[in-house]
């Protein structure tokens, strides 16, 4: 049995999710797979979904959660899509305005070259990085699990994901990384104190993306980006993608430093009650 519902109507059809995550404290529904003929359509089936709601606040494009799609393209250069990024979906955000809808979190990806000078990170006490070797991919992603529930649990619009869940995610995905771009910090104890998740682009070879990373420990981010730069640079890449950073993270303000530019802009769109 599926979470959701689909809603259709002449021109537009959508998926509506009841149990999406919270908003400020407060439940909301989601609202996924967006997909209509023209903006007015699409704000005529988005209005149905808002008095359905009834009086919920509502978030869209979401499908249910931040672990699956969500977000869509507000603003580009034209540039080819990455693997795994937010698709530009045609008279989204402008049905999502005639709806009602605000912009409620932004979100960019940037590219930066790689023969950009760079400053070594400080070395953070205590703590090792290594790629992965390839092996052992259900024990890693378990590891990174429990590390990402804590990273990301104080974050806008978080909703718990379980373990079955994540694997289901995320196993499915290995195959496409490669070892040498996933890289894994570790203290004294060995344990997993941050991850970061890289791969060469399909579509573009030349550059490599950066899909997500975190840390427990302050300077450790860093340290993995770091890593990361380095190998994508010794396997030939001329550029790298900083994908899909929050407008208000660090990551984006130290990309900018990195001398990254912007390629791509994406928001979430929301709705609450009168």
């Amino acid at each position: 049995m599926s979470d959701f519902d689909e809603m259709r109507a002449p021109g537009a059809s959508l998926r509506f999710y009841e149990h999406g995550p919270a908003w400020d404290g407060a439940a909301a529904v989601a609202l996924g797979a967006l997909a209509f003929d023209n903006p007015e359509a699409g704000a005529a089936l988005l209005r149905k979904a808002l008095a359905r709601a009834d009086g919920r606040p509502v978030l869209a494009p979401m499908d249910g959660d931040t672990w699956h799609a969500y977000r869509t393209v507000v603003e580009s250069d034209g540039s080819p899509p990455f693997l795994m990024e937010p698709a530009a979906q045609p008279h989204v955000a402008e049905a999502l305005a005639l709806a009602g809808f605000e912009a409620v979190a932004h979100y960019a990806s940037t590219r930066m070259a790689l023969d950009t000078p760079q400053a070594e990170p400080a070395p953070v006490a205590g703590i090792t990085v290594a790629t992965w070797d390839g092996t052992d991919a259900q024990p890693l992603l378990e590891q990174v699990f429990a590390l990402a529930g804590g990273s990301f649990a104080d974050k806008q619009f978080f909703k718990p994901i379980t373990r079955e869940g994540f694997l289901g995610l995320y196993l499915p995905l290995l195959p496409l990384l490669d070892p040498r771009l996933v890289f894994l910090a570790r203290d004294e104890r060995g344990a997993i104190v941050g991850f970061l998740l890289g791969f060469r682009d399909p579509a573009v070879p030349s550059r490599a993306v950066l899909k997500t990373y975190a840390g427990t420990r302050r300077g450790v981010g860093h340290l993995l980006a770091h890593h990361f730069h380095e190998a994508a640079r010794g396997l030939g890449c001329t550029h790298v993608v900083h994908a899909l950073m929050h407008s208000d993270n660090v990551s984006l303000v130290r990309s900018g430093q990195h001398g990254a530019e912007v390629f791509r802009r994406y928001a979430l769109f929301g709705h609450r009650p009168a």
